[in-house]
């Protein structure tokens, strides 16, 4: 294990994918603090028992740290836990870098980045994917905006959590790449009910095609990672539609500044709202492959 103690590092946000993330640091001998705004999340067992330390307080996390890292969830909640009263850029030593893993959008990552710039802290906006199964297993893509020196400092703590991890830019790099990767994961949710629904129709065994479509040109991650959830019904989150529907806002807000229309991340984002409303709005917090339910119902 290498050692990593000399520097130190706070993690805040140990939801399903901060605890994976933080927990995966520790292990690879990171010197680790983890916070959570809300104290009885389960995530905060799975990071303490992998050795992350646990602290009461975002002060105590942060303020002896190097990197400070955060995976939280829309942009006011980024906002709060990095600018707020009680917010990082008002306890984090100068010259620390701060690295954010949430999917806010370009703009308000650069305005995150122009704050702390002027409070002499760094920034880095660092979206990720892969699910909580790429979070697990450390293998999530790391989509990275900041300064070169800044992504080159912080590289070892992504390879701890992440396999593919790429300098896209300057802030607001990293989150333009995750609209991209956003609409794809969308329309391919949309390919891939349809496709599990023509295969059933035709009498073909779902599992058939998805075996031998996975290794074709139609073979996807959602194809390979969430069909076998879907025929089996299961719909426990990984990536939760909640989450999918902030995305989807923010990469619509980004498209129609410039005019364009995307029609099909509009029906993607239409059906998701359909399910979301399931179950009396229970259903936002099931999985993305909960889309099938829309289909289901309607055949």
């Amino acid at each position: 294990m290498v050692n990593n103690q000399l520097q130190k590092a706070a993690f805040l946000g140990l939801g399903l994918m901060g605890s994976a993330m933080s927990a995966n640091l520790a292990r690879q001998g990171f010197s680790v603090k983890g916070w959570n705004r809300t104290s009885d999340r389960p995530g905060i067992t799975i990071a303490k028992e992998a050795g992350v330390r646990i602290v009461s307080s975002l002060k105590e996390a942060v303020e002896s740290a190097d990197f400070i890292f955060t995976c939280v969830g829309d942009v006011p909640d980024v906002e709060e836990v990095i600018l707020g009263e009680k917010g990082v850029i008002n306890y984090a030593q100068s010259g620390a870098l701060i690295v954010d893993f949430s999917t806010i959008g370009s703009e308000a990552a650069r305005h995150i980045g122009s704050k702390l710039k002027a409070h002499h802290l760094r920034f880095l906006d660092a979206p990720i994917s892969g699910g909580d199964i790429g979070a697990k297993q450390g293998t999530l893509t790391i989509m990275v905006g900041g300064e070169i020196a800044d992504f080159e400092a912080c590289l070892p703590y992504f390879q701890a959590m992440g396999k593919t991890i790429r300098h896209c830019g300057p802030v607001g790099s990293g989150q333009a790449v995750k609209m991209c990767n956003q609409a794809l994961c969308s329309v391919h949710m949309v390919a891939l009910c349809e496709a599990i629904l023509m295969a059933q129709k035709q009498g073909i065994d779902p599992n058939l095609m998805i075996e031998v479509c996975s290794t074709g040109a139609a073979g996807s991650w959602a194809l390979s990672n969430l069909g076998s959830k879907i025929i089996n019904q299961e719909y426990d989150p990984g990536f939760a539609i909640k989450h999918i529907l902030k995305d989807l806002r923010l990469l619509q807000q980004t498209i129609n500044n410039s005019g364009e229309q995307l029609p099909g991340v509009e029906l993607a984002s239409h059906l998701f709202k359909l399910v979301s409303e399931m179950d009396n709005g229970e259903g936002k917090e099931q999985g993305t492959q909960a889309m099938i339910r829309q289909y289901i119902k309607e055949n």
